[in-house]
């Protein structure tokens, strides 16, 4: 993908929640972005750390240890390992950047995993 892309307008566009596109690579890694509101699902990434940046709104990332409260604008890093469980009490428009070998809610499979497949849908699919 070489083309210019706004992260807050797909976010925007996007009309299920939890479910992450693509919108840019770099190297090993995806840009994504996602809708989100309600709880996602505790899980961690093993070997893979994972960015999160807040376009819109605010998320809480309740963690074992610690609760990370992120606002518009505010960047985090869940380091690999970490179990995690992401939480938005209203709509928020999140950016990550992950991975390639990133899987959705690592380990854990529930009705809002979505795969590398749907991830990497076109944009209004």
């Amino acid at each position: 993908m070489s083309d210019v892309v706004s992260p807050r307008q797909v976010a925007a566009g996007l009309d299920e929640y939890w479910s992450p596109r693509v919108v840019a690579e770099l190297d090993d890694s995806f840009v994504k972005v996602a809708k989100v509101q309600g709880t996602l699902a505790w899980h961690s990434h093993e070997y893979e750390d994972e960015l999160f940046y807040i376009l819109k709104g605010s998320l809480t990332i309740e963690m074992e240890d610690r609760k990370v409260v992120l606002n518009e604008g505010d960047a985090f890093v869940v380091p690999k390992g970490a179990r995690h469980n992401p939480i938005a009490n209203d709509e928020c428009h999140i950016m990550l950047i992950e991975r390639k070998s990133t899987l959705h809610t690592g380990n854990e499979i529930t009705e809002k995993t979505r795969s590398l497949a749907e991830q990497l849908r076109p944009i209004g699919q």
